[in-house]
């Protein structure tokens, strides 16, 4: 039997969507898992993303940080945590080390979707009276949607497709049934171990396409929305 029939019982198996290592409870750890990783990179990276965006400091550090949490490789930083603690084996070393992994494009979208509101607007809502904390949130923040969306989406989908690794430090997930699939040699099992990861990560990229769409106004929404890949602190200039 070839690996694409091997996947293909293994899926039809309705004893493999059972139980605590089953399809579905895999993939419920799989969710929660990323869940946590992008909150926790959606608190760090926005709350330093709004405040440097606002006040127009810091384009340097945003790309500092955002080169530095490139630079170190997901996979490396998951076996350092684990190995530094045994409070840290299994998810919290995954959650940390995906949300490093996620900080990055919510950071950098965050950064150039503020600098990037037209100067002139600004300038009028303060004319009219607007406190610092309100140009943020009632103009910056709403004309800024479409990227910051951009940043999540991207993000989130990176922390879907990779939280895979989870498996390897015992914190679950579907990387789980690929783990099984290298242990028993059995190449139709790691392959469905992958269509399921794949599968998960277009699932959320369509999703959140759809979020993005419905939380960007709709003059704001013809604007290109794509992730930033700039240089952040060109924006600054």
């Amino acid at each position: 039997m070839n690996p694409i029939s091997e996947a293909l019982v293994w899926l039809n198996d309705p004893l493999n969507w059972q139980g605590s290592d089953g399809i579905l409870a895999l993939t419920g750890e799989h969710l929660w898992i990323s869940f946590l990783a992008v909150l926790i990179a959606c608190v760090i990276a926005w709350s330093l993303g709004l405040w440097l965006g606002h006040t127009g400091r810091g384009g340097n550090v945003v790309v500092v940080v955002s080169n530095a949490s490139r630079a170190i490789p997901t996979l490396a930083l998951l076996t350092i945590l684990s190995s530094v603690s045994a409070w840290f084996f299994g998810t919290p070393a995954t959650v940390i080390s995906l949300a490093v992994f996620a900080i990055p494009p919510l950071l950098s979208n965050t950064y150039v979707g503020l600098r990037g509101v037209d100067p002139d607007v600004v300038d009028a809502a303060r004319g009219m009276g607007l406190s610092s904390g309100q140009i943020l949130w009632r103009v910056e923040v709403p004309l800024a949607i479409p990227l910051i969306a951009a940043g999540f989406r991207t993000a989130a989908v990176q922390v879907v497709a990779t939280t895979t690794l989870a498996a390897l430090v015992g914190g679950g997930g579907l990387g789980n049934i690929i783990n099984l699939g290298l242990g028993q040699q059995k190449g139709g099992v790691i392959l469905a171990g992958g269509f399921l990861v794949a599968l998960l990560a277009l699932v959320t990229e369509g999703v959140l396409a759809i979020v993005q769409k419905l939380v960007t106004p709709g003059k704001v929404r013809r604007r290109t929305a794509k992730p930033v890949t700039a240089d952040p602190a060109g924006a600054a200039a």
